[in-house]
C-alpha cells in the first residue's frame, strides 16, 4: 500500500507564495502521473496540476502562470509552487498518485489559507 503524505500548506497573505511537497516514503513505485487537487468548503474536488512520467505538465485556467509543478522521481515526491497567492485559492490540497494499470493513491490533504 502506498500512502502519499503531503506538507507544506499554511496560512498566508494574499500575494506571498507557499511550496506544497508530497511524498510516498519508501515507493518502488513508477507513477505515470503525479497530480494536485484541491477542494474548497463546500464545493467539489477539482484538478490543480498534473505532470507525467515524461515531464507534460497540465494547469487549471485559475493558477497558470502562478503556479508550478514538478517532480523528483529519485524521491518519490511531486512539489506545487504556489506564487501570488489570492483568498480563491484557499482550500485543502490532496496529492494523487497514478500508477500505469493500478489504482490511484491519494494523500489526507494539506490546508491552504490565502487572507485578502
Amino acid at each position: 500500500q502506498v500512502q502519499p503524505v503531503e506538507s507544506g500548506g499554511g496560512l498566508v497573505q494574499a500575494g506571498e507564495s507557499l511550496r506544497l511537497s508530497c511524498v510516498a516514503s519508501g515507493s518502488i513505485f513508477s507513477f505515470e502521473v503525479m497530480g494536485w487537487y484541491r477542494q474548497a468548503p463546500g464545493k467539489q474536488r477539482e484538478l490543480v496540476a498534473t505532470i507525467t512520467n515524461g515531464g507534460s505538465t497540465n494547469y487549471a485556467d485559475s493558477v497558470k502562470g502562478r503556479f508550478t509543478i514538478s517532480r523528483d522521481n529519485a524521491k518519490n515526491t511531486v512539489y506545487l509552487q504556489m506564487n501570488s497567492l489570492k483568498p480563491e485559492d484557499t482550500a485543502v490540497y490532496y496529492c494523487n498518485l497514478e500508477v500505469v494499470m493500478g489504482p490511484d493513491y491519494w494523500g489526507q490533504g494539506t490546508q491552504v489559507t490565502v487572507s485578502s
